[in-house]
């Protein structure tokens, strides 16, 4: 019977086993890096171990140091979580050989899947169907399209897209560097691109060291962004029972093939005309697998952990009921083409949670996350700040609960993906079950936030009259003065905030018979609060509540959140960037350098790469024109806001 566990692992993956491990009266230990060290994961644990530095490669990606911490911290297991080293092969053998249990399958199986490359052939011997695989170096022109892929790779890292052959080096190039610094190992090679309808799919498995092997119906995932998932659900809509049972039997025969125990998923890629092929066998928990155990019923970590313990599964597995879908909360910006954010992440409230790690009781709402309101959003790691899940009885109904509750969530800070989400949940297209993987560059308005231009304008004139209503609070003198006075009645009084690029002046009158908006005639001021204004607008009343931090002001709404930045009546001359300035739009790590000072350059063209959350980011010129200054180099740490390069615009030559 397994004792203690230490998580390999951190953030929500690493709160998830928490969770499980209390309910079984399991001890449970934390590992931390110098960034995570006030994070939540931590705090929870009962005892936690320190691995000195930030970067991954020195603190979660070091296998010897974590074993290490699981003996000094008395643990008797480790769980692996997903990322990092669960897929290691390595790693677990370094854990049984220092006499603890490793929460996942035999190395051996890892081992065998642990190469994309050799993976697919094994799967082909065992009768699984699988696309043909292209050597990078022989790759022709009537190939195209096709997919650069990791072999040691996972989770959308190492992969490039290639149409023209004129793209293929550098796409090479780039997922080998992207794969070497995710999954030290820098092998890639390619398959054919299926485009039209086609959806990933894919099958969870559980096996015991018995001979026995669940498989738990399927999951659909084709809704993705740079090849990462962020919407998924369970049953797939385009999955009927003939379909499933052969997709079910593909996957028990994979696991039966590498000789499989432990929880795992088997993915393929479903064309449009029902015909599937194997992808990859994640030999470790998925992301996703949430929805799984809300239609079974089942605490998937805890069968890992049984079975870990020599337990036997039942003969076959609970039988699924109801609908369930996640959605991945990103710390991301879709409008600038999914640009990671950082910073403080001043409010993170989900409410209507019914469960948080866990199935719900009946019909509701999980939420898992890594993160709470005060956590620092980095880029050392991956941008996903949570996963909200809404189980129902039918597709339909888990989609607006889902919808709902993202909508009603406060999240202030970094910019997330929160709108996008919304709007694919209550898009026609995602409610008929048209959801191929181009369907999101089928729809690139959804990319778009759910506040319109009047929305924003609104918010507007609430955050200042919030702003107005916290001054008079604070001001010893204004505060005992009837609401109308002012010393210049014939001036309104007058505020300019930022959204995004947009600048916005507010002008208002507080008069004898309420406040007055000069660019709103028919809105009517009802009350106003530090924190709160309600507007009515064509009989219409609705609530803003605004929240400050520093310059920012973030106002919630039913018509949207909105981000706003209050402009400063006088601006600093020092603080100006010179016109055709290229900056850096987040914190990173200068990866490559496309150009030279003195190089003429085009707007539009990739300048210089950044990798931020795991991810390789093109940083591409404001305007045409020559390099005159060039700030960077390969390997820099940048801060967002540092200038990269600056651009003699050709209309100043």
């Amino acid at each position: 019977m397994i004792e203690t566990v230490l998580v390999a692992n951190r953030g929500e993956i690493a709160r998830r086993v928490f969770r499980t491990c209390r309910e079984l009266g399991i001890g449970t230990v934390a590992v931390f890096s110098d960034a995570d060290a006030g994070a939540p994961h931590v705090r929870e644990a009962d005892r936690s171990v320190r691995l000195p530095g930030e970067a991954p490669a020195d603190t979660y990606l070091r296998g010897d140091l974590i074993v290490r911490a699981a003996v000094a911290a008395g643990a008797d297991a480790v769980h692996p979580g997903y990322g990092f080293l669960a897929e290691n092969a390595s790693f677990a053998r370094a854990v049984q050989e220092a006499g603890l249990t490793w929460v996942g399958p035999p190395p051996e199986a890892i081992e065998a899947m642990g190469s994309k490359i050799a993976a697919k052939k094994l799967m082909a011997d065992a009768g699984v169907p699988v696309l043909p695989e292209l050597e990078p170096d022989a790759v022709r022109e009537e190939d195209l399209p096709i997919l650069v892929k990791a072999s040691a790779g996972g989770g959308g890292r190492g992969m490039r897209i290639v149409r023209t052959p004129a793209e293929l080096p550098d796409a090479v190039a780039g997922a080998a560097r992207e794969a070497q610094s995710a999954f030290g190992d820098p092998t890639v090679f390619c398959e054919p691109l299926l485009e039209s309808g086609a959806r990933h799919v894919e099958v969870q498995i559980l096996a015991d060291a018995h001979g026995t092997v669940w498989t738990l119906g399927e999951r659909e995932c084709s809704i993705q962004r740079r090849h990462q998932k962020i919407l998924e659900e369970a049953p797939s809509p385009a999955v009927d029972p003939d379909l499933r049972r052969r997709l079910c039997a593909a996957a028990a025969n994979a696991a039966r093939a590498i000789g499989y125990v432990g929880a795992g998923t088997v993915e393929f890629l479903l064309d449009a005309d029902g015909e599937f092929f194997f992808l990859e066998v994640n030999t470790r928990l998925q992301v996703e697998h949430p929805v799984t155990e809300c239609i079974h019923g089942v605490d998937l970590v805890r069968c890992q952990i049984e079975v870990a313990e020599g337990a036997a599964l039942a003969p076959e597995p609970p039988a699924p009921r109801g609908h369930a879908i996640e959605v991945r909360l990103y710390a991301e910006d879709p409008a600038r083409d999914w640009l990671p954010s950082s910073g403080t992440l001043h409010a993170f409230e989900i409410p209507g949670a019914d469960e948080r790690f866990a199935v719900p009781a009946s019909y509701g709402v999980r939420v898992d996350s890594g993160v709470e309101s005060g956590s620092e959003i980095g880029t050392r790691y991956d941008p996903m700040l949570a996963k909200v899940i809404a189980w129902a009885p039918t597709r339909g109904a888990a989609a607006r609960r889902l919808a709902a509750t993202l909508r009603a969530a406060r999240i202030h800070g970094p910019a997330t993906n929160r709108d996008l989400l919304v709007r694919i949940l209550t898009d026609p297209d995602f409610l008929a079950g048209r959801t191929d993987t181009a369907y999101l560059d089928r729809r690139p308005g959804l990319r778009e936030p759910l506040a319109d231009a009047a929305a924003v304008r609104l918010s507007a004139l609430a955050a200042a009259l919030a702003d107005a209503a916290a001054n008079r609070r604070d001001a010893p003198v204004l505060r005992h003065l009837p609401p109308g006075w002012r010393n210049v009645p014939s001036q309104p009084q007058r505020k300019s905030y930022r959204a995004g690029r947009q600048k916005i002046d507010v002008a208002y009158r507080f008069t004898r018979d309420g406040v007055r908006a000069e660019e709103h005639p028919g809105v009517v001021c009802v009350d106003t609060a530090p924190d709160a204004v309600t507007l009515e607008t064509d009989g219409v009343r609705r609530v803003f509540t605004v929240h400050r931090s520093g310059d920012a002001v973030y106002v919630d709404s039913d018509l949207g959140a909105v981000t706003l930045q209050a402009v400063p009546r006088l601006v600093d001359p020092g603080a100006r960037i010179a016109p055709g300035s290229l900056v850096a739009p987040m914190p990173g790590t200068v990866v490559r350098v496309e150009v030279e000072e003195g190089a003429t350059v085009t707007e539009g063209q990739p300048l210089v790469v950044l990798e931020a959350m795991k991810m390789e980011h093109r940083v591409a010129a404001p305007a045409s024109g020559v390099v005159t200054a060039l700030n960077v180099s390969e390997g820099r740490q940048v801060q967002a806001g540092v200038v990269l390069a600056v651009i003699e615009q050709e209309d100043s030559q």
